[in-house]
């Protein structure tokens, strides 16, 4: 009896729950042969076999488009190519959080993404951790509330870009960011427009951000209790909104925000203290 054949005296779940459930690697001619087999559920176990295939080959194609600036980059002779993204610009509380990361050649990590795109928080931990296994090296970089109040959140996210860059222990050869221009940068950089969607590098970068400032949040909740930052992360969300205006502002929350203002009885400041510089929008537009 070959090898296959034995596989086919297995039954359809047991073939099922190796080659489907586990996404084992699918022998030559099984899936020909479950399309010829009598049993009932072998012809519709044979469709899922081909649909897995489908998914791994469109997973493959986007994770290669993902790379497709690292690539140009690469093939230039640039062999450390940090990407950088932050997380927290729009929260009432809490620092802004930036990452770097210096990827190795060709990395593809399934369901890499923006990590905006990624609303499983189990899943985002999950890749940050392999991320930071497998990068060539990687940094954090923050801004405090009172730098945020001080500098406006826009320059505030620049400085904390500015630090994760130099916390690298390898020096970038270029860096890949998004959408801005990171300042007091020796390397040469690129600000590409919804980065984080469109580059490896700026998308884990992103996810490391990401899920570092949201574990401080849950730190800071045990600090100041009874604002729920362990849920909302210090987005102004509803619940978060109702609580400041009942516990007043705590010492985390901005003082610059127009929301924390109002419970405090300031005066609004104006929007364009918040506003990206006219300039700096046109350079990261055309990189």
């Amino acid at each position: 009896m070959t090898s296959l054949d034995k596989l086919l005296a297995q039954s359809i779940p047991e073939l099922r729950e190796r080659f489907v459930d586990r996404a084992r690697p699918v022998p030559k001619g099984l899936v020909e042969a479950l399309e010829t087999d009598k049993r009932q559920g072998a012809h519709h176990l044979a469709k899922q076999i081909r649909e897995r295939w489908r998914k791994n080959r469109a997973e493959g194609q986007r994770l290669h488009n993902l790379l497709r600036f690292e690539i140009e980059l690469w093939e230039q002779g640039f062999r450390f190519i940090a990407g950088v993204d932050e997380a927290g610009m729009a929260p009432l509380a809490g620092p802004v959080v930036a990452a770097a990361v210096i990827l190795p050649h060709n990395y593809k990590l399934r369901q890499l993404n923006d990590s905006k795109q990624i609303l499983d928080e189990a899943l985002r931990a999950e890749l940050a951790k392999h991320i930071k296994q497998d990068a060539v090296v990687w940094s954090v970089g923050r801004a405090e509330v009172g730098e945020i109040d001080t500098l406006n959140i826009y320059h505030a996210g620049l400085l904390a870009m500015q630090r994760a860059v130099n916390g690298l222990s390898s020096h970038p050869d270029f860096v890949l960011v998004d959408a801005r221009r990171i300042p007091h940068c020796s390397a040469p950089q690129r600000g590409i427009i919804k980065g984080d969607t469109l580059s490896a590098s700026i998308a884990a970068a992103s996810i490391i951000a990401k899920t570092t400032r949201d574990a401080l949040m849950r730190e800071f909740d045990s600090i100041h209790p009874g604002y729920n930052f362990a849920t909302h992360k210090g987005y102004p969300t509803p619940e978060h909104c109702r609580l400041l205006k009942e516990l007043g502002a705590a010492p985390i929350h901005r003082r610059s925000f127009a929301r924390v203002r109002e419970v405090l009885g300031l005066d609004p400041i104006q929007d364009e203290l918040f506003a990206e510089p006219i300039e700096e929008q046109s350079t990261a537009a055309h990189g």
